[in-house]
């Protein structure tokens, strides 16, 4: 009776790359990171200014960069209306920019949490519209006033010059010493985005050279995690990655494979939890999502054998009960049944889809 309903109300999605019989539920996958999005744009702790909500990187980044794909593959003739009210905050900001409050102003979060905010903020306005405009074709005044607002901020000298400064309240991955990098990554993949020629605009080129050469300098000793982000990056942006450099990161993922055929966040840099438990070392659908969508995009066919265990692991680890895949918290224990507790879960359910989505022969 269970495998009956959840043919009819579901929508089983094959993955060519594996086959007819590898399929995933993608209707599930859209419902649970629906009511995700929709519970963090109502939730009290989520509120900012001018009535809009906070973009978070575990649950809000993910869900707008995905969406869209997935209703594609649901064959959608409209957004749903979480989806619509995420975007219509991110337009008002984009717009109201100058009015609206940071989303941590330093007078409640202290020194420098007014510039860390403006950093982030600009970088994930700019990506989220970015990726919309690339789904439609068409490039926006919207976006490109995210992307205005972006440039005005990066560093044009010291030790971030090229990058932004970013929020860190020390929770890894994304809000922690070395987040920068992986929000300079986002701003590439924003900029090489944005259509109608964005990325080969004069007026950009000198932006972008400082950008790269950010990116560049750091390469060795980021962690594989913002390396993956690296690699996702330089599908946008020409010269980003020597040919050498995109295989030894590459390299360097295969390498950190799991035998299963996943990665597990352990894998993918030196973390360490604050209440000191263990890390879970098991694969899991964030990191593996991850970096078999970064390898995709860093031009590995979906077919290549790494590539295909990967999508082979996340179309056998769905929750078909819930439609997510799940990751754990790399900062503290939490119960995985609680809403905080479903944050990573978020990530990886949302980067498990664009795995999946992107994935051909």
């Amino acid at each position: 009776m269970r495998a009956r309903t959840a043919a009819a109300l579901g929508l089983f999605i094959a993955t060519p790359a594996l086959g007819a019989q590898e399929t995933w539920d993608a209707r599930a996958a859209a419902t649970y990171l629906d009511s995700r999005q929709a519970w963090w744009s109502s939730w009290q702790t989520a509120a900012r200014d001018h009535q809009t909500a906070c973009v978070s990187c575990h649950t809000a980044l993910p869900y707008n960069l995905v969406r869209s794909a997935l209703g594609d593959a649901l064959h959608e003739s409209d957004m749903p209306s979480a989806q619509r009210r995420a975007v219509d905050d991110v337009i008002k900001r984009v717009r109201l920019w100058k009015e609206v409050e940071p989303f941590y102003p330093d007078q409640t979060g202290g020194l420098p949490k007014t510039s860390e905010s403006r950093g982030t903020e600009s970088i994930l306005n700019a990506v989220i519209l970015a990726t919309r405009d690339a789904r439609a074709g068409l490039e926006s005044e919207d976006a490109r006033l995210a992307l205005d607002n972006m440039w005005a901020l990066q560093f044009r000298r010291g030790d971030l010059n090229g990058g932004w400064a970013w929020l860190n309240f020390h929770n890894e991955p994304w809000e922690a010493n070395e987040s920068p990098y992986f929000g300079a990554a986002l701003a590439a993949i924003a900029v090489g985005r944005e259509p109608g020629g964005y990325a080969a605009n004069a007026d950009n080129q000198e932006r972008i050279k400082r950008l790269r050469e950010y990116l560049r300098k750091g390469i060795a000793t980021q962690s594989l995690f913002n390396r993956m982000m690296l690699l996702w990056a330089s599908s946008g942006i020409p010269d980003l990655l020597t040919s050498d450099e995109r295989q030894a990161i590459i390299t360097a993922a295969c390498d950190r494979q799991g035998a299963d055929g996943g990665w597990s966040l352990a894998s993918l840099g030196q973390w360490k939890r604050s209440d000191n438990t263990a890390i879970d070392s098991v694969s899991d659908g964030y990191a593996t999502g991850l970096v078999a969508y970064a390898l995709q995009r860093g031009g590995v066919a979906a077919s290549e054998p790494h590539v295909s265990r990967a999508l082979g692991w996340l179309v056998q680890h769905q929750d078909r009960a819930t439609g997510m895949w799940t990751a754990s918290s790399l900062n503290k224990q939490r119960d995985p049944k609680t809403d905080i507790g479903k944050f990573m879960s978020d990530a990886a359910t949302a980067y498990a889809v664009l795995a999946l989505t992107s994935a051909t022969p």
